[in-house]
């Protein structure tokens, strides 16, 4: 199972909106206990229609069956592009991140990213993941933020 999450992970290393990861239990004690995780390895993903929980997936663990639940269940959400399917949060933190230099959304992604493996409260962790998505996307894409050219 490992070596199919890591080369799930592999493929979307980068990905705007799309983050595979995976925390040590025995290591994170006080986290896993906080989404409800007992066995392993769990499956959980988290979108904006799961609650602050997540989702345990009970598929097959096939490569093939993972990357299907990717491709369902993790590509939709938030895009800097369309906001139709962003929160109002969203939608601000959006507008203060485009006005911005791309060093400086460069750079708060890196602090972002970092934050990722700590141990936070759910809902902390959910509204984290959503900025890192949104920063990916302002990040690899060029339109709509602020040069950092005179």
């Amino acid at each position: 199972m490992k070596s199919r999450w890591d080369l799930l992970g592999d493929s979307y290393a980068g990905h705007p909106k799309v983050l595979i990861g995976d925390v040590d239990c025995t290591v994170q004690e006080r986290l896993c206990e906080s989404y409800g995780v007992s066995g392993y390895p769990t499956l959980k993903y988290f979108t904006k229609n799961t609650d602050t929980q997540g989702q345990k997936y009970t598929g097959d663990r096939f490569i093939e069956d993972l990357e299907a639940l990717v491709k369902e269940k993790l590509l939709g959400g938030c895009e800097v592009d369309q906001l139709a399917a962003c929160s109002e949060k969203e939608m601000a933190y959006i507008v203060k991140m485009k006005a911005r230099s791309k060093a400086d959304v460069t750079k708060e992604l890196a602090r972002l990213e970092g934050l990722l493996s700590g141990d936070m409260a759910p809902e902390k962790l959910a509204w984290l993941s959503s900025r890192v998505g949104i920063l990916r996307q302002l990040s690899t894409g060029t339109e709509n933020v602020a040069s950092d050219e005179l």
